[in-house]
């Protein structure tokens, strides 16, 4: 080995020393043992993928999940009809209405929202479930469909050691407050502005 890999690795090392400290002090900080309220936010594709994935997460430790889906309609997606089938420790409930811009009924849709955010929040006050995924709640408040401070108001007051996920795009800026972790995804590019349909397993 030459001299200057050895410097190269010796740089390296000290690199990474001075990183795993960096890390090992945000870890040793980080003792508040609780739930937390994660929005996965943005333009971007994968909010409700990411929301899932957490799903899949919680399940693989033994807990016990509860998912609502506002505005979704009634044609379930991949992982939803996974969890329906495989699942049955996870609590599963969808609004069902389909995208407020095909309903096209104001009066409609906001009474489906009131039906499914009490689903919503019998389980934001249930200690058994360990997740809550609210997918596509945001728009609830976007749309004026439900009141955004019964919201918060529910998401603050969940049992402590609940975590929730809520997604959708906007919400407001208030409910990002509430939130411990907000996530932003980015549209940068998507097939679907180039012409190709939405792929089983892949988009839906």
């Amino acid at each position: 080995m030459s001299t200057q890999d050895d410097k190269r690795n010796a740089k390296h090392k000290a690199a990474m020393e001075k990183q795993k400290a960096k890390v090992d002090a945000s870890i040793e900080a980080a003792d508040e043992e609780r739930g937390v309220a994660v929005l996965v936010t943005g333009n971007g594709k994968g909010k409700t993928s990411s929301a899932f994935g957490m799903v899949m997460r919680s399940l693989g430790y033994g807990h016990k999940v509860g998912v609502v889906q506002f505005i979704k309609g009634a044609q379930l997606s991949g992982e939803e009809l996974y969890l329906r089938d495989q699942c049955p420790q996870v609590e599963f409930y969808q609004m069902g209405t389909g995208f407020t811009w095909n309903t096209q009924d104001r009066s409609g849709d906001i009474a489906a929202a009131e039906k499914t955010w009490a689903v919503a929040l019998k389980m934001l006050q249930d200690p058994s479930l360990d997740l809550v995924v609210l997918d596509e709640l945001t728009y609830m408040i976007a749309y004026d469909y439900l009141p955004a401070d019964d919201i918060l108001s529910a998401i603050t007051g969940r049992p402590p050691e609940q975590s929730v996920v809520v997604t959708g795009r906007g919400g407001g800026s208030a409910l990002q407050d509430v939130m411990d972790t907000v996530s932003e995804v980015k549209d940068v590019k998507h097939a679907y502005t180039a012409g190709v349909k939405a792929r089983k397993g892949v988009d839906y």
